[in-house]
């Protein structure tokens, strides 16, 4: 009885997100360059149901001020970057400039909580999840944890990629399997710029509606790395408690990017420099 009210719930979810399908963008700000959404955790769900609910197919980047940073030094990511579907503020530094620029509802959309938030809302609908990425295992252990938790989640399938870009027969192998699970829903668990580009080339080769990079999410979820505390999280120092778990791997990403992405900013809301957003 249950699950038969939970099939119920997630058909009118469905419903509902078709009955709201003409919708407005939502408000975006410049970060360097970069178009960042103004929006918090619910209304990205609330945008996301509706695109897929509408078969909008479109990639979802979840950027904070390393994806900024990389994005300052190539033009070719920064305009993947602008091309997305949503590009949603990850960081505490991004999200107090959205709150500066578009008001206090803007909030963190963390990709750890975009995918457990997902998840649970396409609980008991035929709305598939597929997971790209992570080391040899993970894709996998990943999908069974979430099943665990989401009892009604329709898992589609994993692969785990290389460390290096597919070849033609992974390609084609990738494509392939896709296209027999034909999840609404691929998510990419690489590591930016990794994960962007992966998703801005494949997105149109991929039988699936939306495709969402998530980077850490894969390894938070399944136990392999420990995320931050909340309040760490809020207080925009979980930048050190990840560089104290992964300092071989982070400690160029956050020694150097992060001062000199303070110094753009300050030149940028000074006006003494202009970072103008290039059309797509």
């Amino acid at each position: 009885m249950k699950y038969g009210k939970g099939i119920l719930k997630g058909s009118r979810l469905i419903e509902k997100m078709k009955m709201k399908e003409e919708k407005t963008d939502p408000p975006e700000f410049n970060v360097l360059g970069v178009a960042v959404s103004g929006i918090n955790l619910e209304s990205t769900k609330t945008l996301i149901l509706q695109a897929l609910a509408a078969g909008r197919k479109g990639y979802i980047c979840v950027t904070g001020v390393h994806g900024v940073s990389e994005a300052r030094k190539d033009p070719a990511f920064r305009r993947i970057l602008n091309s997305a579907f949503l590009n949603t503020p990850d960081g505490m530094p991004l999200v107090w400039l959205g709150k500066h620029h578009c008001g206090p509802e803007v909030n963190r959309v963390y990709g750890p909580d975009l995918m457990i938030e997902i998840c649970s809302a396409t609980e008991n609908t035929s709305y598939g999840h597929y997971f790209f990425g992570g080391a040899p295992g993970v894709a996998e252990t990943l999908g069974k944890e979430l099943k665990k938790r989401f009892s009604g989640i329709e898992i589609a399938g994993f692969y785990t990629p290389p460390f290096r870009p597919l070849n033609t027969a992974e390609e084609e192998e990738l494509i392939n399997r896709v296209r027999e699970a034909r999840p609404a829903i691929v998510w990419v668990g690489l590591s930016t710029p990794k994960q962007e580009r992966f998703m801005a080339a494949y997105l149109d080769k991929l039988d699936t509606t939306l495709m969402l990079g998530v980077g850490a999410a894969f390894d938070f979820h399944t136990g392999r790395v420990r995320q931050a505390p909340k309040w760490i999280q809020r207080s925009g120092f979980e930048w050190f408690y990840r560089l104290c778990q992964e300092p071989k791997r982070l400690w160029k990403r956050y020694l150097t990017n992060n001062p000199r992405f303070l110094l753009k900013i300050a030149l940028q809301t000074t006006g003494l420099k202009k970072f103008p957003i290039e059309p797509k």
